[in-house]
């Protein structure tokens, strides 16, 4: 079986460092010191989630064209991070540039934080001119058009560090992408049509691939799960959750949560069997399985899993992805929709939810396990866990496809707690408030066609996103404190513009 990967230990960044042979090799060993240098006390910060592997410094073209193939052939290597040090003769890195097709990510930095002043001579200025470097390097990058992310400043400031540390997980999220095998069970809902998308075109641009299986085929494997197993999760429950009297041992609904244990077992030996990280259901297909999926998906996608409702296969890269950048970081990643809106003037707020499918990673506090009618799927009452997102700093973000392109929208919020309790509302929820506001929030929204299924993350924020698309070479739009309609609006007929010239004929 193919355990779920949510850990770092696998991945790699390299460390390149350019210079060149005009200085002689006792400047060229000062550089590989101090090259060196930089690399471990980036690989020691607390910021940094990916082992950082230094490399020899680099002073010849047929030298950078083998480290970038070689990256590119190392499933471990997830970026790579170039510096250069002393003037670095752009035209050296031209062929190993275009073949590159790993993350890359510019470090324009020094050594040293303060000048000696009284002591610079020009042997000083010879070793440390990443000044002159770095910018001879960026022309070839425009050149070229190389995607990349600039990081300007010096190793020891935390604000750097932890923006290389957010570039590293955007980086994780697209090797996982790339890598990503996802099982639909059943088909998209019917006369939907935010769900649909072009799947061979995501596998081109995300490397995912998106398949479907009879739910029936899941159904199987649900049913030969074994009594004892069911027995040792139904206590696992018991001790994680609130689980309500009903469903307890020797209560009147026992069987549901039994039934709920035995479809996460299924569900997770089928995922595991087949090496998948994210899927689907639908309410609409359900075959021989005895309940719509809740409990089993929740606690699935808290692990690191990505899932999307009603056949929507674009959400589910998207939780996986997010799930991934967000590893060993407070919060989490999850399933989000949009469902109904506080409109008090001067206070309006979102409330997100869905059927039962939303993540207990966004909570930090236990949640209950409850049974409860669904009235639509026409199967048995279907149990899942009931709790409110954690109030704090989030993004919600959307994946649509324009036909022509896909496009990420981020919504950048504040989940609060809510104005009141919600009894009657047995579901996973979350509460924000929209940036800017709530009428240009939601305007902008619209008038991007973002989906009305979302991934929300607590864990990482615009930053991981922003580098994640550029990766991707994935049209992004933000709706944040700073976004203005007029703006937003000529940014999306520019977006139009470039994305079909961009196209070619």
């Amino acid at each position: 079986m193919s355990k779920l990967n949510m850990s770092f230990e696998p991945y790699e960044i390299w460390f390149l460092t350019g210079s060149q042979h005009l200085y002689g090799p006792e400047t060229l060993a000062q550089v590989a010191t101090q090259s060196r240098a930089i690399a471990q006390q980036l690989g020691v910060s607390a910021d940094i989630p990916v082992r950082v592997v230094w490399k020899p410094v680099l002073t010849e073209a047929d030298e950078i064209r083998r480290i970038m193939t070689e990256a590119n052939t190392e499933d471990a290597v997830i970026g790579l991070i170039a510096w250069m040090h002393t003037f670095s003769p752009a035209k050296m890195w031209i062929v190993g540039l275009d073949a590159l097709r790993k993350p890359l990510l510019h470090f324009h930095t020094q050594a040293n934080v303060e000048l000696p002043w009284s002591e610079i001579d020009f042997d000083f200025m010879n070793l440390n001119q990443a000044a002159h470097g770095d910018r001879e390097f960026g022309y070839i990058q425009a050149r070229l058009g190389v995607v990349r992310t600039t990081v300007v400043g010096h190793v020891t400031n935390p604000a750097v560090t932890s923006r290389i540390g957010t570039w590293m997980r955007a980086a994780a999220g697209w090797a996982v992408t790339r890598s990503l095998k996802l099982a639909r069970f059943g088909d998209n809902m019917r006369f939907v049509a935010v769900t649909e998308g072009d799947k061979t075109e995501a596998e081109l641009r995300f490397g995912v691939q998106v398949n479907t299986w009879s739910v029936n085929e899941l159904a199987i494997a649900v049913n030969t799960a074994r009594r004892g197993d069911v027995d040792a999760l139904v206590a696992e429950y018991e001790d994680l959750y609130d689980v309500v009297p009903e469903l307890r041992r020797g209560g009147e609904r026992h069987q549901s949560l039994r039934d709920g244990a035995a479809i996460e077992l299924g569900l997770r030996s089928f995922l595991e069997e087949g090496g998948f990280g994210a899927f689907t259901t639908s309410f609409e297909d359900l075959g021989a399985l005895t309940q719509l999926p809740g409990l089993a998906v929740q606690r699935l996608m808290a692990e690191g899993y990505g899932f999307g409702a009603e056949g929507d296969w674009k959400t589910a890269i998207l939780v996986r992805a997010a799930n991934i950048m967000g590893a060993g970081l407070p919060g989490g990643a999850s399933l989000m929709e949009d469902y109904t809106y506080d409109l008090t003037p001067g206070d309006e707020r979102i409330l997100g939810a869905h059927m039962l499918e939303v993540s207990p990673a966004l909570t930090s506090r236990r949640p209950t396990l409850e049974v409860h009618p669904l009235r639509i799927g026409g199967k048995d009452d279907p149990v899942r866990l009931v709790f409110t997102a954690d109030p704090g700093p989030a993004v919600v973000v959307s994946l649509s496809d324009l036909r022509d392109r896909f496009r990420l929208v981020v919504h950048v919020v504040d989940v609060v707690e809510p104005a009141a309790l919600l009894p009657k509302l047995p579901v996973g929820r979350a509460v924000w408030k929209p940036l800017p506001d709530f009428t240009t929030a939601v305007t902008a929204w619209l008038e991007a066609g973002a989906a009305h299924h979302t991934v929300m993350s607590t864990a990482v924020g615009l930053g991981a996103f922003e580098d994640f698309a550029r990766m991707a070479r994935t049209e992004l739009l933000v709706i944040d404190k700073d976004t203005t309609l007029r703006a937003f609006r000529r940014e999306l007929d520019w977006n139009a513009a470039y994305y079909r010239l961009a196209r070619g004929v």
